[in-house]
């Protein structure tokens, strides 16, 4: 498992409502975290958000 993973998995919570502070358009679908499919939930973000999974990621970081 990797940081990023570890992270996700354990700060879901706060990192969902912080991705929804900075980005508005975000719906609970768009949000939706299963263990293991960190690699679409990225995906379904940078389309929704228009920003790169490494800006996402750094965001993400940046929270917890």
């Amino acid at each position: 498992m990797s940081a990023f993973t570890d992270k996700v998995s354990g700060n879901w919570n706060v990192i969902k409502g912080k991705l929804k502070q900075q980005y508005a358009d975000l719906t609970d679908n768009d949000l939706m975290y299963q263990e293991g499919k960190e690699d679409e939930l990225l995906g379904r973000l940078e389309r929704k958000t228009g920003e790169t999974k490494e800006n996402l990621k750094g965001f993400i970081d940046s929270c917890c």
